[in-house]
């Protein structure tokens, strides 16, 4: 067989072109991940889902961005709708790890339902009061103790519905004061203090399989390239944070990135990236960006191998676990 192709990458709508079905065939992508556009009613999206694993002849994993709050591919009126998930920490207060848990169950049993075997979550950044609006409220707290508590549940909670979980932002987004979708944050903080808490907390879960980087710059370890394109901090991420899962990129259409796309994708390949993760669905840039990253090298793809265990779901009931979710 040959190798896979280093990326995970989106399509364009809610039904698989032949023109896309025919490239996705020849390149090989490690999986996919689906966005609103992607998302209509349930029996639509299980076709897609099995035409994308069609299309390449075997079970790739499928995922999705389903934190809560507006970060929601599948909404009503066919999907639950889910709180933010830093208001849902502190509505259930002293009983939030386990809210969190049943959630996050719930989500990967909704999700298994339609084909998608994947969440991008937990995020285990640390929440500050600057941290930009368009993270602070998707994070879970403000204190390493909590965030560790609660993202450890957010997994445990897919892993037992029977979901992969992805953990981002690797090393920690919450330091980041503008949005990555469209600038580049700088994070002025010491090295100590980002070893004792922003990495902290991602050391904490290092076990877990599949992780995302964050596009910011970290100036004290390499103050002139964000962690997605930095051998420097990729080192910090395999080394000092001790994650040996399947490394993807964030999004590499984000402008947080410097160059062309395709050039980005390379670069974070260069610096260490396993996996490009291209998500706007546009063929001639997905194909320079799979051009540009190449295919899996051997330890990439002994790591994929290892998180494509797929976990076995627990015998919590539906109904149940809404029903003590509820009264949580």
């Amino acid at each position: 067989m040959r190798a896979q192709s280093a990326t995970i990458l989106g399509c364009a709508g809610p039904h698989l072109g032949a023109e896309e079905a025919a490239v996705f065939a020849e390149i090989q992508p490690v999986g996919f991940i689906l966005f609103a556009r992607n998302v209509a009613t349930p029996a639509q999206l299980t076709r897609l889902c099995a035409d994308l694993r069609a299309a390449i002849g075997r079970d790739a994993p499928i995922f999705v961005d389903q934190e809560g709050g507006r970060v929601q591919r599948l909404r009503a009126p066919h999907w639950r709708e889910w709180m933010a998930p830093l208001d849902q920490v502190a509505g259930a207060g002293t009983g939030a790890a386990r809210a969190m848990y049943l959630r996050s169950f719930l989500i990967a049993r909704e999700h298994l339902a339609c084909g998608i075997d994947g969440n991008c979550a937990p995020l285990a950044d640390i929440a500050r009061a600057d941290t930009h609006p368009f993270l602070r409220n998707r994070l879970y707290g403000e204190s390493l103790e909590t965030v560790v508590e609660i993202a450890r549940a957010v997994a445990d909670g897919l892993r037992d519905g029977g979901a992969f979980s992805v953990l981002k932002h690797i090393p920690g987004h919450g330091l980041g004061t503008l949005d990555s979708h469209h600038d580049l944050p700088r994070v002025t903080a010491s090295r100590a203090a980002l070893e004792a808490l922003d990495f902290a907390a991602f050391r904490a879960l290092r076990d877990l399989k599949w992780g995302m980087t964050a596009h910011l710059v970290y100036e004290a370890i390499d103050p002139d390239l964000p962690a997605t394109l930095s051998p420097a901090m990729i080192q910090v991420i395999r080394q000092e944070i001790g994650f040996q899962g399947v490394l993807m990129t964030d999004d590499l259409s984000m402008n947080a990135l410097p160059g062309p796309v395709a050039e980005r994708a390379a670069r974070a390949r260069a610096a260490g990236c396993d996996i490009a993760l291209h998500c706007n669905g546009d063929l001639d840039e997905m194909r320079a960006v799979v051009h540009a990253a190449g295919r899996l090298d051997e330890a990439g793809a002994a790591r994929v191998a290892a998180a494509m265990v797929r976990p076995a779901p627990a015998p919590l009931d539906i109904a149940t676990a809404e029903a003590e979710f509820d009264a949580l």
